[in-house]
């Protein structure tokens, strides 16, 4: 299989609709601002929906992608319903990617492991959601699930939580497999590593799946060049503008690591939420004074530049979002190995 010759556009726009249908059905949980759901929908997927907990993502994912089945509500509460439409019982993927603050590999992550935070108004727990996403995989029983998360996932103290989460999809009838893969490796312009844990059910005999991406590496210049003229907050005033021009073009600053300035012929590093705050250390752009504009960071994240953002900063939601042709790639595989006839 030729996986170089598989392409979705990083550079899209959302008026120009989803051209391939595969007729497989699927919903998303806890999809934010939706950069799964798109990705789903570039492979063809009929995507369905969500469950978001926040009011204004909410609003942002109903504005842009017009859901057919839409829940604003905390998992937990959602998983306990019992009205749910049938056409949700009989789903052929369900995808998640549970808040993974906890896993981080920034910060001193295991002492956060247990605790309960604020998160977007509410009080919860964020270590303890991969669990409940698996309790929707019960509840549900979809022919196949995908659930993304931070690489942190799998390093260090953090496997005994994997592990536990592998125990539980098997108890519950699933084969899984685990795959950490780099969005640069899948045609994004950005070093974004992700695991994945992908599974179907037993009883379906599913082989299992090969993911092994080379997609031409797309460095920020060619990813953002005809944007550069659009603006973008200057830092200039900050205590970071001093730090970014001792931080040389290609590195991240030798003290405060999230400063970065990209390499112009590499993809982007890591874009994060920090990128919406203009005194934060964060990806920057690399050759003038400022945090990148919305139409560079969707064009690094694969999100279409008319993706309508309302009242919220683009860049806080893209920094939260999956990258939808990294969903695409990886979906469009998942149908073609396991589904199509």
């Amino acid at each position: 299989m030729d996986f170089d010759k598989i392409e979705f556009p990083y550079n899209w726009e959302l008026k120009k609709g989803y051209s391939k249908e595969n007729n497989l059905k699927c919903f998303g949980t806890f999809v934010c601002a939706g950069g799964s759901s798109m990705g789903y929908k570039l492979a063809g997927y009929d995507h369905l929906g969500g469950v978001e907990l926040t009011e204004h993502y909410s609003k942002l994912y109903k504005k842009n992608h017009d859901p057919k089945f839409f829940y604003t509500q905390d998992i937990r509460e959602w998983n306990q319903r019992n009205d749910l439409p049938e056409e949700l019982y009989s789903l052929d993927l369900l995808d998640g990617s549970p808040p993974c603050a906890s896993f981080s590999t920034a910060g001193a992550r295991e002492k956060k492991w247990g605790k309960e935070k604020q998160y977007e108004g509410h009080t919860q727990k964020t270590d303890d959601l991969v669990f409940e996403y698996v309790r929707t995989i019960d509840k549900l029983k979809p022919k196949a699930f995908l659930m993304e998360n931070v690489s942190g996932l799998i390093k260090g103290n953090a496997k005994s939580y994997v592990k536990n989460i592998v125990n539980q999809i098997d108890k519950i009838g699933y084969n899984y497999q685990i795959f950490s893969i780099n969005a640069a490796s899948l045609g994004v312009p950005q070093m974004r590593q992700r695991v994945f844990i992908i599974g179907s059910k037993k009883s379906l005999n599913f082989k299992p799946l090969k993911l092994d991406f080379k997609c031409r590496s797309i460095g920020f210049e060619e990813a953002t060049k005809e944007f550069w003229n659009k603006g973008g907050d200057s830092i200039e005033k900050y205590s970071i503008y001093k730090q970014w021009k001792e931080t040389k073009i290609g590195d991240s600053h030798t003290k405060r690591f999230s400063l970065v300035r990209p390499d112009l012929k590499r993809p982007c590093n890591t874009l994060t939420e920090a990128a919406s705050n203009i005194g934060a250390a964060s990806v920057c752009h690399p050759i003038y004074p400022r945090k990148l504009n919305r139409y560079e960071a969707s064009a690094i994240q694969s999100y279409p530049q008319d993706f309508d953002f309302l009242d919220q900063n683009p860049l806080s939601c893209i920094g939260r979002s999956v990258p939808p042709v990294m969903i695409a790639q990886i979906s469009n595989q998942i149908y073609l190995q396991w589904f199509k006839s």
